[in-house]
C-alpha cells in the first residue's frame, strides 16, 4: 500500500504563485509515474500534469507555460509550481502515484486526499 500526501494549497490572489508538494511512500523503484489532477464541484477529475520516473512530462493545454511539474525520485516526491494563477485554476488538487510491481508490472494507482487551491482577490 502506498500513502500519498499532498501539501501546499491555499488562497492566492490572481497573478500569484503557489507550489504544491506530493510525497508517496514505498520503494521509489516501483513508482513509475506521478501526477496532479484537479476537480471542481460537479465536474470530473481532470489531469493537470504528469511526470514519469524518467522525467517525461505532459500538461493540460490551459496550464502550459504557467505550471511546472518536477520530481525528486529518491524522495518519491513531486512538485507543481503554479505561476500566473487565475480564478479558473481554483479547484481541489489531487496527487496520484502509479506503482508497478514485478512480475506482472500492472499499474496500481494510489490517490491522496487533495489540497484546496483558491485563486481570488
Amino acid at each position: 500500500q502506498v500513502q500519498v500526501v499532498e501539501s501546499g494549497g491555499g488562497l492566492v490572489q490572481p497573478g500569484g504563485s503557489l507550489r504544491l508538494s506530493c510525497a508517496a511512500s514505498g520503494d521509489p523503484n516501483t513508482i513509475y509515474a506521478m501526477a496532479w489532477y484537479c476537480q471542481t464541484p460537479g465536474k470530473q477529475r481532470e489531469l493537470v500534469a504528469a511526470i514519469t520516473s524518467a522525467g517525461s512530462t505532459k500538461y493540460r493545454d490551459s496550464v502550459k507555460g504557467r505550471f511546472t511539474i518536477s520530481r525528486d525520485n529518491a524522495k518519491n516526491t513531486i512538485y507543481l509550481q503554479m505561476d500566473s494563477l487565475n480564478p479558473e485554476d481554483t479547484a481541489v488538487y489531487y496527487c496520484n502515484a502509479d506503482q508497478r510491481m514485478p512480475p506482472a508490472w500492472v499499474p496500481t494507482v494510489y490517490w491522496g486526499q487533495g489540497t484546496q487551491v483558491t485563486v481570488a482577490s
